[in-house]
């Protein structure tokens, strides 16, 4: 599908579908108000006549009227002004793009004259329709013997004034990369365990530094692993015939000497729970468990499709875990990177083991700032259910940085606190300090674990526990969530640094 901003007077585009949003009450919208003149007022007709009246995701669409190029005329509800929403202009734009597949077009063009969201910046309503749009098209079928139907649309123009064109350009490529990531990011959740091992992850690594001249990858294999003294990472996958992997995804955008943004994700590629193993109910979800890694390498790929300028380096521990004749026995105690030593009390409490070594191993960037992505904690679910990420974080400016990032780009995330006192929790009889903390604060206690190999950096955890997949009926499947809220912190990050103005234009803020 390609998008584009146009400028042009809406009835004269030879497209086959215009879609024009009317406000609560009938109220018509400049683009419905001008179209309504020249259609001898049949818009004003349809509101007169009740048919239409303008609530919120309300539709209608009108045939071949008289002043219109286009043979369609697709008339959308916008509701009360306090109605739009994030949640509302999502739940529209979703609205819009079924309608559009069922049609089966190829063009369409949308005018929504800036009034579908509460917020009135033409950068992230662009960019937020570019992406959810994408999404909404997005169909899996890499493991079915019968592809999916091509989505029909080639074409989807948006439409803004000539003042806001530019903007709105900028906000499109923006858009499309940060799609393409998610979209790389749903795929890889999506594909089974079989498929997707470590050692495809690292391909798929390898694969992104081909397609992309600012991308390098390393991959560190068990024996160089076990040289470095990583044994926690390690005995997360010594019960798996699928050999671990630390996948190193470098892109340099910046100065040579600019201290690195580093992303580290959790790519557990299947999750039974070790010898603490799950029970049997939807266990088949645990192929989402390396999600956390989808979303790092989809951003790194939006990065470098983007071009931004700052250097970035993506870092994935990969390993699955399984109840195998070597795997890690509850009771077992092993040495990180770092040498503080881990009792295993849970096998299933394994995230955290992977993560602790890679986030010891990235001290040697001497980040900028360090950012871990993962479905940790089911504890998460609980705390604050499908919409929320838990943001955990040792410093308060990376906090606020990614909370206002993930406002920016609907796509949220929520603090919780990472105070002294739940640290105890983790004390163990028998090494440094247990993998888990009992029942109470799960989310919690799995963040001052990982606390503690991150002292020599400002550093946040995501928990994207209960973001990164849908469970049910038809939506079941992963989101890509997290991706469009990294992307912004580092849009972020690159604007605050000192650029010649031509650099990258990007500021819209």
């Amino acid at each position: 599908m390609f998008f584009e901003i146009l400028s042009d007077a809406a009835e004269t585009l030879s497209i086959e579908c215009l879609v024009v949003g009317i406000e609560a009450d009938g109220k018509l919208s400049p683009t419905a108000s001008h179209l309504n003149t020249l259609t001898q007022g049949a818009i004003q007709d349809l509101i007169d006549s009740g048919d239409l009246s303008g609530a919120a995701g309300e539709q209608q669409l009108l045939r071949n009227l008289p002043g219109l190029t286009a043979p369609r005329l697709l008339l959308i509800g916008l509701g009360k002004t306090d109605e739009r929403k994030d949640r509302h202009y999502r739940k529209l734009v979703k609205g819009i793009n079924q309608t559009l597949g069922k049609l089966k077009l190829k063009s369409v063009a949308i005018a929504l004259d800036g009034l579908a969201s509460d917020q009135p910046d033409p950068y992230r309503q662009t960019r937020l329709l570019t992406e959810w749009t994408s999404a909404d098209f997005y169909q899996y079928d890499t493991t079915k013997s019968k592809k999916a139907e091509p989505t029909t649309l080639e074409q989807y123009a948006i439409l803004l004034p000539e003042d806001a064109a530019e903007l709105g350009e900028s906000a499109l490529l923006d858009g499309v990369a940060i799609a393409n990531g998610i979209n790389s990011a749903r795929e890889l959740g999506n594909l089974p365990g079989n498929i997707c091992t470590p050692t495809y992850l690292a391909d798929k690594a390898k694969a992104l530094a081909e397609e992309f001249e600012a991308l390098k990858v390393k991959v560190l294999d068990e024996e160089k692993m076990e040289k470095l003294g990583m044994h926690s990472l390690l005995s997360v996958g010594r019960g798996s015939a699928q050999p671990s992997k630390l996948i190193i995804i470098e892109y340099q955008g910046g100065q040579k000497d600019d201290a690195p943004h580093v992303l580290v994700g959790k790519g557990i590629t299947f999750d039974t729970g070790g010898i603490s193993l799950k029970p049997g109910a939807a266990m088949d979800e645990m192929k989402f468990d390396m999600c956390g890694a989808a979303s790092v390498i989809g951003t790194i790929e939006a990065v470098a499709e983007m071009h931004l300028p700052l250097n970035l380096i993506a870092v994935v521990a990969a390993a699955e875990n399984m109840p195998g004749s070597q795997a890690t026995k509850p009771g077992d105690v092993v040495t990180t990177m770092s040498g503080q030593t881990v009792e295993i009390l849970n096998t299933d409490a394994e995230g955290r083991l992977v993560l602790c070594d890679a986030l010891t191993y990235v001290e040697r960037f001497k980040p900028a700032s360090v950012i871990d992505v993962a479905t940790l904690t089911g504890a998460c679910i609980i705390a604050l259910g499908h919409h929320a990420s838990g943001l955990l974080s040792n410093n308060d400016t990376l906090a606020e940085a990614l909370l206002t990032a993930g406002d920016y780009a609907a796509d949220r995330a929520w603090p919780l606190p990472l105070w002294d006192e739940y640290q105890e929790l983790l004390d163990s009889n028998f090494a440094d300090m247990a993998n888990i903390g009992g029942r109470s604060a799960g989310t919690i206690t799995a963040a001052c674990f990982l606390s503690r190999f991150t002292k020599a950096y400002p550093w946040a955890h995501l928990d994207i526990a209960g973001t990164a997949w849908n469970s049910n009926g038809k939506e079941k499947g992963a989101t890509g969530r997290c991706v469009s809220l990294l992307c912004q912190y580092l849009i972020d990050q690159a604007e605050t640094l000192d650029l010649p103005e031509s650099a990258h234009e990007h500021s819209h803020h």
